[in-house]
């Protein structure tokens, strides 16, 4: 029976978006924590990867997750992509002469409210698999660890963050291989932690 077939028949033979969306999020993450542990600026590399592939390809993801009926997968993913573009556009814009830069309290601000609305994400997790449940507390530590950097701009709370940054990006990164392994593979090749019994 091909893919056509099934659409007719109303079954879902679309692909999973999700690790399209993952590695978008975690490649992203890890470059720019790179540049928060001090490995080298924040350059239009780093500013590229948010634009196209933590903006773009999440949002791409987010919706086809919407496509999916997946109401979880769908504000995560689009979220976050929006996350990056509004993060290139906080970067950005002051330099082409479209508003002010931000003062430090104000993005401690922006991180402290992207955490809140992680936390709450982390929370639906609880019912999903471990290596999920990892991402988005990890992210969460993350964003708190941002916002604390700015609002007292220590230094090594922001080198801490960076540390703490790379490690939730490459779980991502992660997870969203085991995903593609694992369905390719038609077994479990990287394993992603049992999801709790709804």
């Amino acid at each position: 029976m091909d893919s056509k077939e099934l659409s007719i028949k109303g079954i879902d033979s679309t692909g999973n978006p999700a690790p399209l969306g993952l590695a978008g999020f975690g490649l992203t993450t890890v470059l720019l924590n790179l540049h928060n542990a001090g490995l080298f600026e924040l350059g239009t590399m780093v500013l590229s990867m948010g634009i196209f592939y933590g903006g773009l390809a999440q949002i791409i993801a987010g919706i086809m997750e919407w496509k999916k009926g997946n109401t979880f997968g769908t504000t995560a993913f689009t979220s976050y992509g929006l996350f990056w573009l509004t993060l290139v556009g906080l970067l950005v814009m002051p330099k082409m002469g479209l508003g002010e830069t931000n003062s430090a309290a104000a993005m401690s601000f922006y991180l402290l409210m992207w955490g809140i609305f992680t936390f709450f994400l982390f929370l639906g997790t609880l019912r999903m698999n471990k290596a999920l449940q990892f991402i988005f507390g990890s992210l969460t530590l993350l964003f708190l660890l941002l916002s604390i950097g700015d609002a007292t701009g220590s230094l090594a709370v922001k080198t801490f963050a960076g540390v703490e940054g790379i490690v939730c990006g490459a779980s991502a990164v992660y997870t969203a291989m085991a995903q593609i392994l694992n369905e390719v593979y038609g077994r479990t090749v990287l394993p992603l932690g049992v999801p709790v019994k709804k």
